[in-house]
């Protein structure tokens, strides 16, 4: 039986993972790839009558065919931190002074706690990751426009489908993997604003190093 041990080497998540930067919401991988992520809006496909599971279903081949390159769909189950919604709860039972409106609001304060004593509120997210690979140098706004062009396909395929899409930008794609690498860190100590742009500075100045050294390079 082989046992688990801890690795010796002391490598950050950054080198884990291989990012060598994120620029304009795109990461910037070895050899040459890049990937932009899209969260996407979900679809109530049980609640729909058989025809229009039927049409859902032939519209998503299409769209599956239309892309023309792999994608990488990921669905992201987490639970949420009711902490801070029952203090806003708290906070405005002890503000309401109309007698009906706080019973109202008592209630529901102790609904809301007895349904997460025993259970676990889930949230969902979708995301798309879209792919791009090149051979050779390439400047960096040509990539951005060609990954735009995919983007854009995928976006109209979901429209299709009644789903909306939305790009994640460079802060929040850094604020997803820190909750990927680091999900109690995450929970206990959130990215701030000013944190998450430290982090994007430094990824967008290494990137436009790596920029450079490949122009002088040619």
């Amino acid at each position: 039986m082989f046992g688990l041990q801890k690795s010796k080497n002391k490598t950050s998540s950054r080198n884990q993972i291989a990012i060598k930067g994120v620029r304009d919401g795109i990461l910037m991988l070895p050899n040459n790839e890049y990937r932009a992520i899209l969260q996407v809006s979900s679809l109530n496909f049980e609640l729909r009558s058989e025809d229009e599971q039927d049409a859902i279903i032939e519209t998503y081949e299409s769209f599956l065919n239309s892309v023309g390159s792999s994608l990488q769909i990921l669905v992201r189950t987490r639970e949420i931190d009711m902490d801070k919604y029952l203090e806003d709860l708290q906070e405005r039972l002890e503000g309401e002074t109309v007698p009906i409106y706080r019973t109202q609001l008592q209630n529901y304060d102790e609904f809301i706690r007895s349904l997460i004593t025993d259970n676990k509120i889930l949230t969902r997210h979708f995301y798309i990751i879209v792919p791009y690979k090149i051979s050779g140098k390439t400047d960096f706004d040509l990539i951005a426009e060609q990954i735009k062009i995919k983007l854009d396909i995928i976006a109209k395929g979901m429209g299709r489908l009644g789903m909306h899409t939305d790009q994640l930008n460079s802060l929040e794609v850094l604020d997803l993997f820190y909750s990927f690498y680091s999900p109690t860190q995450a929970k206990l100590q959130p990215l701030t604003e000013q944190a998450l742009q430290i982090i994007h500075t430094a990824l967008i100045e290494k990137g436009e190093d790596h920029d450079q050294c490949t122009k002088k390079a040619r």
